[in-house]
């Protein structure tokens, strides 16, 4: 726990079997329960994880890296989460950033908090290939133009969520696929989530997932997408069913430290 509130660490989970023990050990004490759900792995990954411990849920068929999300919030709300942080399983994040990033949240000083890999340079050194770097910057300068942001970085996968966010965020709504992870932080800045960063180094090696350039172009496209559809809902031109929030969805702001 942290300033009393219970810390869930959540682990979307596909073919992670060779990383995911690394992960787990460098979990922190704070962390009071750990939830991996499996999108239909073919490897040892669920093997693994149950010998470690963790809370396991399986997918009996491949729902997306959106869709395993929308189980591993679900399942974290119904285990009492007052914290929920997301990393992936695959070692390329610190899991030692745990107890830094939660308590952002924990504190109340945030409603969102990331883990950035290209706050302060640390994407390049840590081996990130110089093309998703550009791609990275590029998105990340045209989202803060789009949304009036001002984000190091949207596309990282270190986060962590306070539960009173995510009750009122229609996640079901969002795309199953791996643009969900631009719409949650779009939905949370339309209605005034408080987001914050921390540095975050990493690792980019064989084991560490990634995205071919085929799926990399189309979730850029949808990056794109949800941005234009951002700004025209803030025009008032047109609200995208992932915009239409009803006013008991719009998070109650927690007082800053």
């Amino acid at each position: 726990m942290l300033n009393g509130k219970r810390i869930v660490v959540v682990l979307p989970a596909y073919n992670a079997a060779r990383t995911l023990e690394a992960t787990v050990r460098e979990l922190p004490e704070i962390v009071d329960e750990r939830i991996l759900v499996d999108d239909c792995s073919r490897d040892e990954t669920v093997v693994m994880a149950r010998k470690l411990g963790l809370t396991v849920e399986v997918h009996a068929q491949n729902r997306g890296y959106g869709g395993n999300q929308k189980t591993c919030y679900a399942r974290a709300l119904d285990a009492g989460a007052e914290v929920i942080v997301m990393i992936h399983p695959d070692y390329q994040y610190s899991p030692q950033l745990v107890a830094a990033i939660a308590s952002m949240v924990a504190y109340g000083a945030y409603d969102i908090a990331l883990g950035s890999r290209l706050l302060l340079g640390g994407a390049l050194r840590g081996g990130m290939p110089l093309y998703k770097y550009l791609s990275n910057r590029f998105l990340t300068i045209t989202q803060n133009v789009m949304m009036g942001a001002h984000l190091s970085e949207y596309h990282t996968g270190y986060r962590a969520f306070s539960r009173e966010l995510l009750e009122r965020l229609p996640l079901d709504r969002n795309s199953d696929d791996f643009v969900f992870d631009n719409q949650i932080l779009a939905q949370a800045h339309m209605c005034g989530a408080r987001i914050g960063e921390i540095s975050c180094p990493t690792r980019y090696f064989a084991e560490a997932s990634s995205i071919n350039l085929r799926r990399s172009v189309t979730y850029g496209l949808g990056v794109l997408r949800t941005s234009a559809e951002y700004l025209l809902a803030k025009c008032g031109l047109y609200r995208a069913p992932i915009f239409q929030f009803a006013a008991q969805e719009t998070p109650r702001r927690q007082p800053s430290l």
